[in-house]
């Protein structure tokens, strides 16, 4: 093998790629698995211990495009494994992470339905189709989909998928069905909100430089997770009334992209391999 041979999950995030990250990838055998924490050395480690198999696993939201085409652009061979959730179920989880992270907009501030307007997770990255013509534009083949709904109804014939399509095995025994960490209720999240929408504001972030960028955030990531664990033991009538995320405002998040969601299904149906 002259060339090294390298499988890529790009994610999306917010569809357990924390968990095949931290019980499943790492499990694979017969393949140099280089996890997120690495994924900005990626390419130099690969570069460094030559014509191996690799599995590099990165999360990739809004800097999907610009991420595979640099990736892609240093290596001759590059395959691509890809997970999907329904639209309405993937903005809701990155709308959680956005409050449990002191964000204190509502979910229609978020992300708006106005094709005149642009919330504050542009709507085109609910275009799931175009990253699948992203993948084949930078490394000219057809990536692995996989759908969340698929892990949670039958988990193994999830990982049996990528294993055969890595040439790779694992080890039952060795993988948890587990939750990664457990999610944040609505009631702690809502306190979390009107908590930050009443007190806090303004939270200093987005420096060039990750590592400062980490520092100056991670005092208020320790603060907020203090405040939803003091927010269980609130009483129901401390709880700002109304629901987190409305559920009609998701079903026509949905509805929106259903036709997306009919094409990125027949898409796998066509392209994935046959095992």
């Amino acid at each position: 093998m002259s060339e090294p041979e390298i499988y890529f999950h790009v994610g999306l995030g917010k569809v357990a790629s924390t968990y095949l990250q931290n019980k499943v990838f790492n499990n694979l055998h017969g393949i140099h698995y280089i996890p997120k924490n690495k994924y900005q050395s990626s390419i130099d480690i690969i570069r460094k211990n030559g014509p191996k198999k690799y599995l590099v696993s990165c999360e990739m939201d809004r800097q999907f495009n610009d991420e595979v085409a640099r990736f892609t652009s240093h290596f001759f061979d590059v395959k691509i494994i890809i997970l999907f959730r329904d639209h309405g179920g993937w903005i809701a989880s990155q709308y959680r992470r956005y409050v449990k992270n002191g964000g204190y907009h509502g979910f229609e501030e978020f992300v708006t339905l106005d094709p005149d307007q642009e919330g504050m997770w542009d709507k085109k990255h609910l275009n799931f189709y175009a990253k699948l013509e992203i993948i084949e534009k930078y490394t000219q083949q057809k990536p692995l989909v996989l759908f969340h709904n698929e892990l949670k109804k039958d988990p193994w014939a999830f990982f049996d998928k990528i294993s055969k399509f890595t040439g790779t095995g694992y080890t039952k025994e060795k993988i948890s069905l587990g939750k990664v960490h457990a999610s944040y209720t609505e009631k702690q999240l809502l306190i979390l909100r009107s908590f930050c929408q009443n007190y806090v504001g303004y939270i200093p972030r987005g420096r060039s430089n990750r590592i400062s960028n980490w520092l100056l955030f991670r005092p208020w990531w320790a603060f907020f997770h203090l405040v939803m664990y003091l927010a269980a033991l609130f009483p129901k009538a401390w709880v700002p009334k109304g629901p987190l995320i409305d559920t009609n405002y998701l079903k026509r998040i949905n509805d929106l992209f259903a036709d997306d969601w009919v094409k990125i299904n027949k898409y796998a149906q066509k392209n994935n391999p046959k095992f």
